[in-house]
């Protein structure tokens, strides 16, 4: 899968798909896009990575707590 880095607009194949989708994990193992030889695996920060039309990432794989707010707000019984 490859993303996009906010601030320079290169591609990042991203190598840990599962860390990925993982809200826990703060950052991703992938490696740059470019040039003719593959780059080495570095790691990104998945806050400046976006999907390549610019949409951000989905809050599910981004913030463990992104439905602490509905579950509190349900009643109980």
């Amino acid at each position: 899968m490859f993303l996009k880095e906010r601030a320079t607009g290169d591609l990042v194949e991203i190598l840990g798909f599962k860390d990925l989708v993982d809200p826990s994990n703060e950052r991703v193992i992938g490696r740059y896009h470019h040039g003719e030889e593959t780059q080495d695996p570095e790691k990104f920060a998945k806050r400046d990575l976006v999907f390549p039309s610019g949409e951000a990432l989905p809050a599910c794989w981004t913030n463990p707590g992104y439905r602490r707010a509905e579950i509190q707000r349900r009643p109980r019984g």
